[in-house]
């Protein structure tokens, strides 16, 4: 019998200054699929090796440029890394994937996060295997070991996350699996034919209210800046003074985001940090000036500013004058000869979902 369903998943902005690979927020920027699955049609959708017909509006962010065999693309490899887990090799015969994609590539915008919990999320669904996001959220996690992302787009709202130690048994299952659907002649035929179930309950986040009056001001710069290139000029070792001025503020901002009337003058130094964002500088034009001359005293409605991810992208959050804040912020990277666009997002506070029609 033919089934379809619609899978949205969230942007998303992680670290929010001093929180690195700790904090996340699900942004209201949706990735979409909508999936048919028909046996009857099979012969007709011009499907893959893998029963499947993969296809990407003509707006969505990347449209010429990503790939549309399913064991190139990291949504439907990372399907099928869930349904091999599971002792079903391929997709059902007959299966449709349309791709709505409006999250920027490269950005600090959590684009391939959303792409893997889109991903395990159709594994489940077309599996009909009847996962829960906790259990998805451990085959997310084999793929993609920074958790912020990942659990702010499945779990969404404000959250914060860490993966546990795993035990010596575990550890020998860790290799990323990505490796087990990789197309020929890279994996082979027989590549990933039973996978590594992933351990059990990986990641643990706690999920902190939110005041709904605080807006998200992303303003997206016209060039990438890839993860491991950001992560590439961070030292490997911190002063404690450095860890300690990081963690206080960390403290401090969890709760001051949750206030009513919000406090610029708590939240704007809480967001400030010394981890990832002074080393980012060289990687983006005016980064540094940009976050320390916009400020809450010379813009009134702002109460933080920081850098999205690994960047380029700057997030300001905002109860107010969000349209002026954008432009100085645009107007800064201007001097620099960067271009940029923003969006005023609210928070997505369901995470990804999963409709059946």
């Amino acid at each position: 019998m033919p089934r379809s369903f619609h899978i949205s998943v969230p942007a998303s902005s992680a670290n929010i200054g001093p929180g690195y690979d700790v904090l996340g927020i699900g942004l209201a920027l949706f990735l979409e699929l909508d999936v048919t699955i028909d046996s009857k049609v099979a012969s007709e959708t011009n499907e893959d090796r893998n029963n499947c017909k993969l296809t990407y509006s003509e707006d969505s962010e990347g449209f010429a440029t990503v790939p549309l065999k399913s064991d190139e693309n990291l949504i439907t490899r990372t399907a099928l890394y869930v349904l091999r887990c599971n002792n079903i090799r391929s997709f059902p015969s007959g299966t449709k994937v349309h791709v709505k994609n409006p999250i920027p590539l490269g950005r600090g915008l959590g684009s391939s996060g959303a792409a893997v919990v889109a991903g395990v999320i159709l594994g489940n669904e077309v599996g009909q295997l009847g996962f829960t996001k906790q259990r998805l959220l451990d085959y997310c996690l084999m793929i993609e070991r920074h958790p912020d992302n990942i659990t702010a787009a499945m779990m969404g709202g404000f959250v914060g996350s860490f993966l546990r130690d795993l035990t010596p048994a575990e550890i020998e299952r860790r290799e990323i699996p990505l490796s087990e659907v990789l197309p020929e002649p890279s994996g082979g035929e027989d590549t990933g034919l039973v996978p590594p179930l992933p351990p059990t309950d990986i990641g643990r986040h706690v999920k902190y209210n939110w005041n709904k009056d605080i807006k998200c001001i992303a303003i997206i710069p016209d060039f990438e800046v890839s993860t491991a290139d950001s992560r590439g000029v961070l030292p490997q070792a911190y002063t404690s003074k450095d860890l300690v001025f990081n963690l206080q503020r960390l403290a401090v901002l969890t709760t001051a985001l949750t206030q009513s009337p919000p406090n610029p003058d708590l939240i704007y130094p809480a967001m400030q940090d010394r981890v990832h964002q002074p080393y980012r500088k060289t990687l983006i034009p005016g980064l540094t000036e940009i976050l320390s001359s916009v400020t809450p005293s010379t813009y009134p409605g702002l109460l933080g500013i920081c850098l999205s991810g690994a960047g380029p992208t700057i997030l300001a959050l905002a109860i107010d004058n969000f349209e002026d804040i954008a432009q100085e912020i645009m107007n800064r990277f201007s001097k620099k000869q960067v271009t940029c666009r923003w969006k005023l997002l609210d928070l997505a506070y369901e995470g990804a979902q999963v409709s059946h029609t």
